[in-house]
Order: C-alpha cells, then sequence, then structure tokens
C-alpha cells in the first residue's frame, strides 16, 4: 500500500511536465505505474475527450479498478469537486485540472495502491 499524498503528489509532478507534458489521464497512468503502451494510449482521453466526456484524470482512475469500485470512485470524485465531466468542471466549475488529477489519484489510491 503506497502513500496515497505522494500517489497524488508524482501524479500532479507528471502532468504537463516538459518534455512530454503529459495530459491529465496520462499523469494518473503514470503515477499509478501503468505501462508505457497504456500511458500512450490515454493521450486521446485528456482535453475533455475521455468517453462520455468524463474527466480524463478520473476515466484513467476508473481504469484501474475493477468496476463495482470505479463507479464508488466516480461518485465520490463528483462529490468533492461538483461534476465528473470535463465541461462542467472546467466551464461551470472553473476547478484547475490539476486538482482533478490530484482528487482521481487521491481516490484510486485509497482503493487500489
Amino acid at each position: 500500500m503506497i502513500d496515497n499524498n505522494k500517489f497524488a503528489d508524482e501524479a500532479v509532478a507528471a502532468f504537463h511536465r516538459p518534455p512530454e507534458r503529459f495530459n491529465c489521464a496520462q499523469a494518473v497512468a503514470l503515477a499509478a505505474g501503468e505501462s508505457p503502451v497504456r500511458v500512450a494510449e490515454l493521450a486521446a482521453s485528456g482535453g475533455g475527450r475521455a468517453p462520455g466526456g468524463l474527466c480524463g484524470a478520473l476515466h484513467a482512475a476508473m481504469s484501474l479498478l475493477p468496476s463495482g469500485k470505479a463507479e464508488a470512485v466516480r461518485r465520490e470524485f463528483a462529490r468533492r469537486l461538483g461534476a465528473d465531466t470535463c465541461r462542467a468542471l472546467k466551464g461551470e466549475l472553473k476547478v484547475p485540472c490539476a486538482d482533478c488529477v490530484r482528487t482521481a489519484a487521491e481516490l484510486v489510491g485509497g482503493v487500489c495502491r
């Protein structure tokens, strides 16, 4: 089991870090120790492009978990930040992406790491 704060710190540090410029989904996956192939696949899930318009960081976190736990993480993410879609988080609520990365990483870290 890892320290949730350390896991979240690693995810936030990876977010937009030069020279790679990882997006939100990639940052969570990278901190979780996902393979370079999986991290590369998640390049298509940042910037509001995750399936269903989900926050990319949340999408990556959910993809690391069994479906039953993934839905609980989704609910808790929305409870903490006010929404689970990128459009609502960035547009209406003005939640910084780094906050979404941190929250997603804390939640997935608490469940399975």
